[in-house]
């Protein structure tokens, strides 16, 4: 099987653009990293998982949050209702099992983030899936990140 571990420079300037602007919008670095990182797990992408998971440590996400997100929902008072509407919305965006994320889940992520933080909300969780897909179809591996 051929695959290519070149990425177009100009691709993944406007890639990695779109990812730093909807960061910046939405204004929580850790809250951005445990979205990144539970978006990396359901799509399997290896790279993004070690990259995502230094950074995150390096943005002072918890070593315990780090440990349940795959398993946020059943995690108690481990995210708070912020991270928790965060990351249905991941979910729910990543997976897109019925073709449309849930009213719910979407009217809950609405109470939680003003119009503009949703808006990056979105364009964060859209990013990181397409990073992954680019990084899995590729099979690019871990450890290439380096802060």
């Amino acid at each position: 099987m051929s695959r290519t571990s070149l990425l177009d420079r100009e691709v993944g300037r406007a890639m990695s653009a779109l990812s730093a602007a909807a960061k910046r919008g939405l204004g929580d670095a850790a809250l951005a990293e445990l979205v990144v990182i539970r978006a990396s797990q359901l799509n399997h992408c290896a790279f993004c998982l070690d990259m995502h998971l230094a950074i995150a440590r390096e943005q002072g996400v918890s070593e315990r949050q780090l440990d349940m997100l795959s398993a946020w929902e059943e995690a108690g008072d481990v995210f708070d209702g912020r991270e928790r509407a965060a990351l249905a919305l991941t979910e729910a965006v990543t997976v897109l099992t019925d073709g449309f994320v849930p009213d719910e889940v979407y009217a809950e992520a609405g109470r939680r983030f003003a119009d503009a933080e949703l808006a990056h909300l979105l364009a964060l969780i859209t990013a990181i899936n397409g990073w992954n897909r680019v990084m899995v179809a590729r099979r690019i591996p871990p450890g290439g990140y380096t802060p």
